[in-house]
């Protein structure tokens, strides 16, 4: 944090937030300006605070904030979009959750990607309008990967580098993308892609937004994508994601 600069003025989507003694709050945001930020929102747990509302997680805000001895200190808070319609149903939420986890996970405080902040914003509009979620999670994912320089190779083999042919194929999180099948079957740590599963990511890799939602896939396929994809940000984070479960409880939920 550069001690010159007593003042900070932000646009800032929240992450996440935490208790930060009786009062206070710990807040975990992304910027336009700055990249990821903490900062104490002082009081916000006191009933007749001011700035609670415009503090919530998944919204965007314009804050100001002061540089405090050790973190940002929010001085004022104005609410740019509140996505309300996220609020209102369970797997919304865990949508929203995943979008956030998966930005916060991949980030540390590093200085501003306003490509990032803009991909994470559009996201969460598109999820409170109730878009398709399967087909933006998966877009937003490899949009992601694309921004923070972990681009997964669809195109040819990471082995042999041979271009893919339109056949089943391998898909290694190790090796960084597909492998044809002479090379995914001598590598034990690869695993089996169908040709629809990577000719649809390929689809969403390669394409804008509204062409990537023209296609219809069937659900055994769209289960097989997501599988490969959390395989994939499995390996590069070292651990699982959180909301992932989170949202597969959901779902069962509803089908029960």
């Amino acid at each position: 944090m550069p001690p010159a600069e007593r003042t900070l003025r932000v646009e800032a989507i929240v992450l996440r937030h935490s208790d930060w003694g009786e009062a206070d709050r710990l807040l975990s945001l992304f910027t336009r300006e700055e990249g990821k930020l903490r900062a104490i929102a002082k009081g916000v747990q006191r009933l007749r605070s001011r700035k609670a509302g415009h503090l919530e997680p998944f919204t965007r805000v314009k804050l100001m904030l002061a540089h405090g001895r050790d973190l940002w200190i929010v001085t004022q808070a104005e609410t740019v979009a509140a996505y309300l319609a996220l609020r209102e149903d369970l797997e919304r939420i865990a949508h929203a959750s995943y979008a956030v986890e998966l930005l916060d996970r991949f980030t540390y405080e590093e200085g501003a990607n306003r490509p990032l902040f803009d991909l994470l914003a559009i996201t969460l509009q598109r999820l409170n309008e109730g878009q398709p979620p399967f087909t933006l999670l998966r877009y937003y994912e490899l949009r992601l990967l694309d921004l923070l320089g972990f681009r997964p190779e669809l195109f040819r083999c990471v082995g042999c580098g041979d271009e893919i042919q339109p056949q089943d194929q391998f898909f290694s999180p190790l090796l960084g993308g597909v492998l044809c099948p002479r090379c995914g079957s001598q590598d034990a740590s690869a695993r089996p892609i169908s040709v629809n599963a990577l000719r649809f990511l390929r689809h969403f890799q390669r394409s804008t937004y509204a062409e990537a939602t023209r296609a219809v896939i069937p659900v055994p396929v769209q289960q097989e994508m997501e599988t490969r994809m959390q395989d994939y940000l499995t390996y590069y984070l070292e651990r699982g994601l959180n909301t992932p479960a989170f949202l597969r409880a959901v779902r069962r939920r509803k089908t029960d």
